[in-house]
């Protein structure tokens, strides 16, 4: 299997492109983004994808597609944490919120939280960076008009940055990882507009909780996108394609 994949090193301001990174990727509107925002900037971009027992697996076969549509071959990490439980995205006995409208949505940790989920994530993407000597950690992290998760955040970002160069060869060496999170400020409907300007198709990009291909629109995430690409000003490419397909 291929683990990178070249790109030409013209990029759209003429500029040289950084070698490689890694970039770990859901297939969402945020690592979609991140993802375009990572080919535009490095030679080679090495998607990972986490298959950790979430309930809506169906962004693990999509974010396969909307890799092979890059020609970009993502490696798949599996690490079950349905074993620890705790979320609705891991555990079927808890059920996903549902809301009619934004007001709903509570203040504090919500129930779709995974313990640690990042966290693990990215320490098991710098083990795999460490071997392929790859630096540069991509993730589409942002914490603005989005759910109150702890590991998204600049700090967290910062003390695993931290964690990872103490705990890896990086410790030894002068050459350090580095944990990017460009979106960390954005807005997502400032996110979707840059991922607009970058050529993004987010035609097979999943965000609902509730594991259909088409959205549920009442899960937070659902609201949260729809809000989203109302505020961009544009139409969401998921539903477009869905429509086309008879499948809404």
């Amino acid at each position: 299997m291929k683990t990178e994949t070249k790109k030409k090193t013209e990029g759209s301001a003429g500029k040289t492109r950084a070698g490689a990174c890694l970039i770990l990727f859901s297939g969402g509107l945020d690592s979609t983004t991140a993802l375009y925002w990572a080919l535009n900037r490095y030679q080679r971009v090495q998607p990972v994808v986490f298959d950790y027992g979430q309930r809506h697996r169906i962004e693990i076969r999509l974010a396969r597609k909307t890799c092979r549509r890059l020609s970009l071959w993502p490696l798949i990490i599996k690490v079950d944490l349905r074993q620890i439980g705790g979320s609705a995205l891991t555990d079927e006995k808890i059920k996903v919120p549902a809301f009619k409208k934004m007001e709903e949505i509570r203040e504090g940790l919500p129930p779709t939280y995974v313990p640690f989920r990042n966290g693990l994530f990215l320490s098991l993407a710098a083990a795999l960076a460490e071997r392929l000597g790859i630096y540069d950690l991509i993730c589409g992290f942002n914490v603005i008009d989005s759910p109150n998760y702890p590991d998204t955040t600049a700090s967290f970002v910062r003390a695993m940055n931290r964690a990872i160069n103490e705990g890896t060869g990086a410790r030894f060496s002068r050459r350090k990882f580095r944990i990017i999170a460009p979106f960390l400020k954005l807005k997502k409907s400032e996110i979707i507009r840059l991922g607009l300007r970058l050529g993004a198709d987010y035609s097979y990009s999943i965000s609902c909780y509730s594991g259909g291909e088409a959205p549920c629109g009442r899960c937070s995430s659902c609201l949260l996108r729809q809000k989203a690409w109302e505020e961009a000003g544009a139409r969401d490419h998921l539903l477009e394609r869905l429509k086309k397909e008879g499948k809404i």
